[in-house]
Formats: C-alpha cells, structure tokens, sequence
C-alpha cells in the first residue's frame, strides 16, 4: 500500500489540496496523510474546521515577524522528522509559497517522489511576484509529476524540458474546492456570514476588494487606497467591503485612508466560508489575489487584477479579468465601466471558467493510480 503526505501552510493551499485529501481519502490502495506547517495558522485552522479535515503533522512554525530565511530554515529542519517517521512514497505540494518549495526541497533531499499541484504557472520575473515566482520554479526543477492547471502552463513546462508523460493537465483544483464550499454553505450557519448580512445593506450593489502582495506595499497601497476612496465617493449608492490582510504594510493606509468613508466597509480577514459568501454577493471584484482570479468566473464576477503582470493569462486572454496594477486611474476608469455600462460588465461576467470544471482532484489520483500500478 502506498504512503501520500499531503503538506501545506497558508489557507489558499489549503482550499486547493482539500479536493486532493477528499479524493485520496476515498481510495483503498493508499493512506493518505496531511502535514500543515502553519504558515497562516487562523485562518489555515478555519478553512481546515469547514472542510473537516484534521493533520496527522502539525509543524506550527509560525511565528511573530518571521523573516523568510528563518521560515525556509524551520520548514527543512522540521519536516525531516515527518519524513524520518512517515517514510511517504509521493508527496504533494502546492502552488508557489515558501512552505512549497522547502517541502519539496526537502522530499528532493529524501529521495521522496514530489507531486506539484497547481505547477507551470510562470511570469519568468523573479521579483514579480517575490518570492512566489521563485518558489514555483524551485519546486518545478526538482517536482516528479507536475499537475497544470491550464494547457499553458503545460506548455511552459515542456518549454523547460519536463518530460511529456511526467505532465498532466487536471484544471485547477480551487475549482473542485469553490464548488464543493457553495453547496456546503446552503446549510452552513456562520456568525461571520450573519454579522456582514447586518452591515451591507444586500439592495446595493458591492464591491469587494482584497489585497495582499509585497510588490505593492507603500506607495502601490496609498494608490489603491485613494482610487477606492474617489470610486465611494463618486457612487454613494454602491458599497465597498474590504476584508484588511493583517500586515502592518496594509492595515495602515487602508485605516488612514479608508476608515472615514460610511459606504467603505473594513473587516478583519474573512473565513472562507464568509468569503465566499462575500464573493457570491459582489457586483465585481479588485483583487492582487492568484485565487480569486480563478475562482471569480465561476461566479460570474469580473475581477480587476491589481498587478503588472500575472502568470494567470487565462482571465485576461477570455476578458474575464483585466490587469490595472497599482495605477489609481486605471483602477477608477475600469470599475467606472462596470458600474455604468450593462454591455461592458455582461461580456466580462458571461465567460466560461478557463480554470477548471470541478474534476481536477479525480484526474490527479487517477493518474497517480495508473502511475503506482506499473
């Protein structure tokens, strides 16, 4: 019987392995297990608690202003007592974040087979995003079996030599996740979701922001700040909802800025499920987020993109998203267009999702099956 050790840190990780875990979990020829790393430990823990799903490892290595070296240094140190005890054959990891590529690192040291969800996503800038750009490619050089969420991302991994039949095309498993937490929140009672019913008046239209990289911290977030204060004040009728990242880097202009505006609504960080919630209710959506570029079209929201660049081509190619980075006028005359022409929002909000069709999950452990039983 084959080992997996299913291994992640933030909560986008999170989201996009539970369809993994679920799907592995229903196969009689593999134990499968989770090792978290805590790298969000709340909200990691919230989406863990929605979805029912308990680790087996829980390194929490979290800790107060931790520097990216002493991360990368505690994930390789820690996990190797997984490793040593577990003896997994295939580990899975995700996406780009530092827990990724120390764990693959790690499993490469181990002589341990590295299955890479969500892998081939490429801006080939190394400092946009930083450090996700290189944790991607890291973990790419050393991965066994890489599972592309899109045939471009396919391509740009036999463009680097990976072997044609070590490359899988599956969608992206945040689709099987969005799915599964819509039909799960029909019967979901959450304190959070009741409380936002209270304070966004639902005959509004609303836009939800979320914003979060490194790239645009200082004077990216004072732009994005100032546009999201001039579209309030131009439209009274419409309601912004912004759930605050708790880094210092963004929580200060957006309270200095925002704070004062009664039709800006600032929160804590959102639980998925609220989140959601949230994104169901939206009339479109600003975000610097990879994941709610691929969760949006699903429910049929547009999505300005604030970045310079994303290695989600797929959205801007279909016009369900468009890149307006951190320019405080774009980012007015874009959500402007929206607000006020019927024709521009339909043909951004009646686009087919290029992401995934909920079956990504199903296609990685069959392939994995077919791969065991040679």
């Amino acid at each position: 019987m084959k080992k997996n050790l299913i291994v992640f840190g933030t909560r986008p990780e999170a989201i996009k392995m539970i369809p993994i875990i679920k799907a592995f979990s229903r196969e009689k020829d593999f134990i499968t297990k989770v090792c978290v790393t805590g790298q969000h430990r709340e909200m990691l823990d919230q989406v863990l608690s929605f979805f029912n799903v308990i680790p087996e490892y829980d390194l929490n290595l979290m800790k107060t202003n931790q520097s990216l070296n002493d991360l990368t240094a505690d994930i390789l140190r820690n996990i190797k007592n997984v490793f040593d005890e577990y003896k997994p054959d295939y580990v899975y990891v995700h996406g780009d974040t530092t827990t990724t590529m120390a764990i693959s690192l790690a499993a490469f040291y181990s002589q341990t087979q590295i299955c890479h969800i969500e892998a081939g996503l490429r801006t080939y800038n190394l400092q946009s995003p930083f450090p996700e750009e290189m944790n991607r490619r890291v973990t790419g050089l050393v991965t066994d079996f890489h599972f592309a969420p899109t045939q471009q991302a396919a391509k740009n991994l036999l463009e680097e030599k990976i072997k044609d039949e070590n490359v899988l095309v599956t969608g992206n498993t945040v689709i099987d996740a969005l799915l599964m937490g819509v039909e799960k929140l029909n019967s979901y009672e959450n304190e959070e979701i009741e409380k936002l019913k209270k304070v966004i008046n639902q005959d509004k239209r609303m836009i939800l922001v979320t914003g979060h990289r490194r790239e645009n911290h200082g004077q990216g977030f004072i732009n994005i700040c100032q546009a999201l204060k001039k579209i309030a004040i131009t439209h009274k009728d419409i309601q912004i909802l912004y759930p605050v990242h708790l880094n210092p880097n963004v929580q200060k202009p957006v309270y200095d800025l925002l704070k004062e505006e009664k039709n800006i609504i600032l929160t804590a960080p959102l639980s998925y499920p609220s989140f959601l919630w949230a994104m169901k209710k939206s009339f479109f959506i600003i975000t610097d987020s990879g994941g709610v570029q691929e969760e949006a079209p699903s429910l049929g929201k547009p999505v300005l993109v604030m970045r310079e660049n994303t290695e989600r081509p797929e959205s801007i190619a279909q016009n369900s998203a468009i890149l307006v980075g951190t320019d405080k006028n774009k980012i007015v005359e874009v959500s402007e267009r929206l607000l006020k022409e019927t024709s521009f929002y339909k043909s951004m909000s009646n686009n087919k999702n290029p992401y995934g069709d909920g079956k990504a999950a199903e296609r990685v452990v069959k392939f994995i099956k077919e791969k065991n039983e040679r």
